[in-house]
This record gives structure tokens, sequence and C-alpha cells, in this order.
């Protein structure tokens, strides 16, 4: 307004200034974005350094929490360096906030095998083993009929740091015992059946 009173055009200068102020914050749009999303994490804290999380597409353990990015490295050994706008536009699953974590395992035995033994020898497994918890109560329940195989949820519960030694462990015993059982593991076949015709 000043230099228009003194009868200097200023209509290209707005342009200019305008188009270049346009452009700026298009170039700027994604770091803001990332910006702003690091505020949020840092408000709300989904995770904290240290947790074991699942964002954009990517599972390992936070590094380092920066204001336009987070470091999460992955079970492997990787440095991923993942943009904030894409962590808290999408889904943020923590695995350790909770303290502890259920193993899901399906276990299959024959039709021809007693099922109320199986079921006894996979909770047997299952409340020997030290690292699952008493309370929640583990879980041993038939799932499915499956086409080859009578299928049971096996779902103790265990330590966040221990997950892996008790989701192994009991693969490893569960087959041991159940085989020493008379129990039989097993696999997709097909009957096929023959007619001799006169």
């Amino acid at each position: 307004m000043a230099l228009a009173q003194l009868g200097i055009q200023t209509t290209s200068m707005l342009a200019v200034f305008g188009a270049a102020g346009l452009a700026v914050g298009l170039a700027m749009k994604d770091s803001l974005s990332n910006f702003a999303s690091g505020v949020m994490l840092v408000m709300f804290r989904p995770f904290r350094i240290g947790d074991v999380v699942e964002v954009a597409g990517i599972t390992g353990k936070v590094q380092d929490l920066r204001i336009f990015s987070s470091i999460i490295t992955t079970p492997d050994n990787k440095e991923v360096i993942i943009p904030n706008g894409q962590i808290t536009s999408g889904v943020i699953t923590n695995y350790t906030s909770r303290g502890t974590r259920r193993v899901d395992l399906v276990i299959g035995v024959s039709y021809d095998d007693d099922l109320k033994v199986a079921k006894q020898i996979m909770e047997e497994v299952v409340n020997a083993h030290p690292l699952v918890l008493s309370d929640p109560a583990p879980a041993v329940a038939m799932a499915a009929l499956a086409d080859s195989s009578v299928n049971f949820n096996v779902r103790p519960w265990t330590k966040v740091e221990d997950y892996w030694t008790v989701y192994s462990d009991l693969l490893e015993q569960l087959k041991e015992k159940l085989e020493a059982g008379g129990c039989n593991f097993p696999y997709p076949q097909t009957d096929v059946h023959l007619y001799k015709q006169d």
C-alpha cells in the first residue's frame, strides 16, 4: 500500500511474490506434513524408543524419533528411515506396549487320532513351559475340521521378550510329545478309487 501511494506499480510484484509463495509452499508441503506428524508423535506417544512396532509396512525396533522422520531397525539389522507423515497416516501396531503377548499356534492331528489324548498332550506341554504365563491362562481348543487334519488352536501367553523363544520351543515340543503319544501329523493327500468295469 505504501509503494502504491508512492506511484510504484505493485501488481507485477504481487504476482511474482504470490507465485514464489505458491512454489515454496508446494515444495515444502511434504516437509511440513512430516514436521506436523513428528510433533504429533512426540505429543501422543503411540510408541517410544526401544518399542517393537509395525509402521508403514515395516516391522522393527524404534531406534530414534526425530522431527521429520523415525529410524527403525529391522530384525535382520537393517536401518530404515521412515518419514513421520507415512507413520501417522497409517496404522501403528505396537507389539511391546502391553508387556505380554499371546502366541497363536495351529496344530493339526490326524482324523484317526484320539482327540482327547491329543488335547491333553498339548495342554501338558503348554503348561509345563517355564516361560508361559498362568494368568491369563493358556487355551487349547479345537479350531476346525480341515480337509486333511483336525486343527487345534494353541494359545499361551508370555512376556513380550520371550515371545519367539516360546513360539519355537512349543512347536518343537508339541511335535515330539504328540508323536511320542501316538498322534500323527497329517499332510495334504488325495484318495483315488479305481473301479473295474466288466
